[in-house]
Formats: C-alpha cells, sequence, structure tokens
C-alpha cells in the first residue's frame, strides 16, 4: 500500500514527489520509460518568472497570459501560476538547476513570443533538460521509490474515490494492482498521436486522459493543440522559441519577412503555414547572431540543424515546418489539482488546469508543472493522511476486466498492420483537424477514426510473447490514441468559432 503513486516521471512529477516527500510517507513515482527520458527534456526556451520588478510586473505577467489564451484562461488560475513564479524560480535555484546568468550574476532572462518583457529564465536552450535532471538528481537523494516500465492500464475507484490502479509490467507482462490512498496523475500531454508531424515523443499519447475517461472523469478543452511555428522541415525536432527572442527571423525563399516573430505561437503557426500554402519554402535566419552568441547561447539549435538538415545555423537559413508541439485540454482539474476522483490529482500537460485556455504563452509550460507540481504534492500528501488503509479491496473487478482485455488482444488476428494504421491516423490528423480546420474534414476524420477502431480486432499482434513486448505496448498506445483523436475532433466539432489553436473557417 503505498500513500501516493506519482503516475509519470517529468517534471511535473518530480516536482510533485519532491513536494510531498517525507520520511514516513510511502511514495511512488510510475512511469513508462526512465523519467530522465521525459517529454520536459523538450521544452527549450525558458521558464516565465518576474525577477526584475522594475521593468516587469506580475500582474503585466498575468495580463500577456490571458491575453495569449484568447481570454480563455480562468483568471483565479493564472494568478495562482503567475504569483508562485518568482519562488520556483527561488526553488529550483537553491536545488541547483544551472541556469545562465548575465553579466550582473543574475539568472538570464529572454523575452519569449506573446510577452511584454524578458521573463523567461533560461539554462542556455536546454531549460527542460536541466530542470529535469536536476529535479531526478534531488529524488535519488531523498531515496525516492522508482517503479519504471509501468504502463497505465486503469484505476480502480470506488464511491468516486481512487482506491487503486491497474498497470501491464513491461518487464514480466504481468498485469498487477497497486494500492493506494492516492494518486497524481503526471503522464504528459497527447502530441505523439499527430505521428510523423509533432515535435513530440511518440509515448505522448494520451494515456492517463484514457484512464481517466474510463473512470468518468471530467475531461475538457481537447480541441486545443499547439502547434509550433519553428520545427526543422525534415524531422519535426523543436527548434526553440528561443532563436526568435534572441532576434531570429522568419523569411521566405525571397528573403522576404511576413509576420512578427513575437506574436503568439497560433498566430505565427499560420502565418507559416499560409506561407507553405501558397508554394513558398519558410526559414528561420539566425546567422547575424554570430558563431560565439550562438554556441554560448543556442547551441542545441545549431546541433540539431547540422544532424537533422546537414545545416549550420551560422552559415545557412534553417528550414522549418509548423508541427504539434504542446495540447491544452485534458483532466479537468480545481486550484488544489484535484479532479472530479476524491484522491486523484492531475499536474502537468495531462491536465486542464485552465491556465493556457486556447493557447499557450511560450515559457508557461515549465512553470506550470513546477508551480502545480508542488501544490499537488502537498494536496496528495494531505489527502493521504486523512485516508485510513482500506483492506477490502483485494483483486478488483478493474484488474479482472485489465487482464481479461489483454487476453483478447492476444488473441487478435493480424491481418491489418497498426503501424501503418498509426502513420494514417497522423497525417490524416494533420491534414484534417491540423492549423486550419474544416467542418466537413473534421466529420471526414471521424468517420475514419471509427472505422479503424471498428477493425482493431484484424489489427493484432505479430509477438505474442509476454516479457518486454514492446509491440503489445505500441498497440495499447495506438488504441488510447484512437480514443484521444475521437475526443479531439467531437471536441473542434462542437466549437464553431475560431479562438486560438482552434481556427475553423466554413
Amino acid at each position: 500500500m503505498y500513500d501516493i503513486i506519482i503516475i509519470g516521471g517529468g517534471g511535473a512529477g518530480l516536482s510533485a514527489a519532491l513536494s510531498a516527500f517525507q520520511k514516513d510517507i510511502k511514495i511512488g513515482v510510475l512511469s513508462q520509460n526512465y523519467p530522465t527520458k521525459s517529454q520536459t527534456s523538450m521544452a527549450q526556451g525558458g521558464i516565465n518568472a518576474v525577477l526584475n520588478t522594475d521593468q516587469d510586473s506580475i500582474e503585466l505577467h498575468i495580463q500577456d497570459t490571458l491575453k495569449a489564451s484568447s481570454n480563455l484562461a480562468s483568471k483565479e488560475m493564472v494568478e495562482l501560476m503567475c504569483k508562485n513564479a518568482p519562488n520556483a524560480i527561488e526553488w529550483l535555484n537553491s536545488i541547483g538547476v544551472p541556469f545562465s546568468r548575465d553579466e550582473h550574476g543574475n539568472i538570464a532572462q529572454r523575452k519569449l513570443g506573446g510577452a511584454s518583457q524578458k521573463r523567461a529564465c533560461y539554462a542556455q536552450d536546454y531549460t527542460g533538460l536541466k530542470i529535469l535532471h536536476t529535479l531526478h538528481d534531488q529524488c535519488l537523494k531523498e531515496n525516492i521509490e522508482f517503479l519504471s516500465d509501468q504502463f497505465l492500464l486503469n484505476f480502480v475507484v470506488q464511491k468516486d474515490q481512487i482506491k487503486a490502479i491497474i498497470t501491464l509490467d513491461i518487464k514480466s507482462g504481468e498485469i498487477t494492482q497497486i494500492d493506494t490512498k492516492s494518486v497524481i496523475l503526471a503522464t504528459g500531454g497527447y502530441g505523439g498521436i499527430f505521428y510523423d508531424y509533432t515535435t513530440n515523443d511518440y509515448i505522448s499519447t494520451g494515456d492517463g486522459i484514457v484512464a481517466a475517461l474510463k473512470n468518468r472523469a471530467v475531461i475538457e478543452d481537447m480541441e486545443f493543440i499547439q502547434f509550433h511555428p519553428t520545427a526543422l522541415k525534415k524531422s519535426k525536432a523543436l527548434i526553440s522559441e528561443s532563436a526568435r527572442g534572441a532576434g531570429g527571423k522568419l523569411v521566405n525563399q525571397k528573403g522576404e519577412r511576413f509576420v512578427d516573430e513575437l506574436k503568439p505561437r497560433d498566430e505565427v503557426a499560420r502565418a507559416v503555414f499560409e506561407q507553405i500554402q501558397n508554394s513558398n519554402e519558410v526559414f528561420l535566419d539566425i546567422t547575424h547572431l554570430g558563431e560565439k552568441y550562438i554556441d554560448e547561447n543556442l547551441p542545441q539549435e545549431r546541433k540539431l540543424s547540422i544532424l537533422y538538415e546537414n545545416i549550420d545555423p551560422v552559415k545557412d537559413l534553417i528550414p522549418i515546418t509548423p508541427a504539434v508541439h504542446y495540447t491544452m485540454g485534458g483532466v479537468a482539474v480545481d486550484s488544489n489539482m484535484q479532479t472530479s476522483i476524491k484522491g486523484l490529482f492531475a499536474i502537468g500537460e495531462v491536465a486542464c488546469s485552465k491556465v493556457h485556455g486556447a493557447n499557450r504563452l511560450g515559457g508557461n509550460s515549465l512553470l506550470e508543472l513546477v508551480v502545480f507540481g508542488k501544490i499537488a504534492g502537498k494536496k496528495a500528501l494531505e489527502f493521504s493522511k486523512n485516508t485510513l488503509h482500506d483492506n477490502s479491496i483485494s483483486k478488483s473487478k478493474e484488474l479482472q476486466n485489465e487482464q481479461d482485455r489483454i487476453e483478447k488482444i492476444y488473441n487478435y488476428k493480424n491481418e491489418i498492420n497498426f503501424y501503418r494504421q498509426r502513420e494514417k491516423l497522423g497525417e490524416l490528423l494533420y491534414k484534417k483537424c491540423g492549423i486550419i480546420r474544416k467542418k466537413e474534414n473534421l466529420q471526414e476524420a471521424l468517420s475514419t477514426i471509427k472505422e479503424m477502431k471498428r477493425n482493431l480486432p484484424l489489427m493484432g499482434l505479430g509477438d505474442k510473447s509476454k516479457k518486454y513486448n514492446q509491440n503489445l505496448i505500441e498497440f495499447l498506445k495506438f488504441i488510447n490514441s484512437l480514443e484521444v483523436s475521437e475526443l479531439i475532433i467531437k471536441s473542434a466539432l462542437n466549437r464553431d468559432k475560431s479562438v486560438g489553436a482552434h481556427f475553423i473557417i466554413n
């Protein structure tokens, strides 16, 4: 029996673990992969906080966030995040995050898109990675227990309260029930379902959202999907907004600038997309910044450009395209990060905390996971201390149901290659539910997805083994992808007016 199970070993989950940690409290951090492979490492540009009150203010940060959200964010939640931002940076600094420094030795800050001031604290262009590794080191120092190679299948909920989780142990192939007094869901977003059209790892398939949905948790804002304007053209690897914050220019093949590079991401992404639709090529130009500046402040962008495009941005233009980057929808939470299920908390990209609305402000994703991760950790700890151990759970019907479901999957016919279907789904979503949407395209995509779901019994496994069966894991993630895709499209169809990242035309 655990006091707290945290599902997800990224920045949100690790912040929660450190916040909840006490010597007499049993905490387990469960994840599919090793924690340092988390999507948090992909957040390069910085983490927002008002540190210089002579030039900036928390009120301006709040206003910028609300404006970027198309005023669909909750002012109460935005205030909660922004007011706690300076303390979050102070905490990260105190535990050893190696922030870049200005000439006075202060934490360096840069301006990102949609911001009125320089307030993104950064560590070169590896901000998320360095935060993640520092958090992981601190968890190891406190001997917090890690349970890797675990795939979430379902929750056990009784009388609207979380009692346990059901997981597939990837190493052994066994389906197990882990009893717990509370759960913090930190499984990340669903951008990976846009296969080949995303900056995300393909592991990001909304697994936590699907598990919550099975138990009738409230899910909101699934139609709001942020496209980053500067992904590398071939690989879709992210070129950080920090490059534009430093003065990078967006130009077409004629050398023409066509947009204010520091507008909110939805506006810049649409401008880039329209150029491409008009048969233009689009490039990011940082050549004028000089080799010394690029190597000191944007080393990752140079490495990625050379590795994936064979382009050195010190001398050449970087070919770019928009790609899915961040998902604003998810499991609805209140100011305590509590979902509609008692004892189930949600943080980070899996949650809909109402701080991003229709479009996330650059630099707020890392901030959200640290601020709300710390809140969730404290609230889960409080909930656990007030919850008695329930000896009556034993083996639940959910455990048996999941065992039966996996057994059934092993017996599916193998007539259709689901890997090709996964690629088809990614292309379908990008073209029919992408940067610019039409109702008839959304309806067509919905029909295709329903057909894919009907054909699942024909997409069986090629690998029937039990231990380390990645074929099974990838198939389960494909099933989740279809569920999430259907949610996205239905949500998009229900919102008939354009707002932020949801741009729909008749």
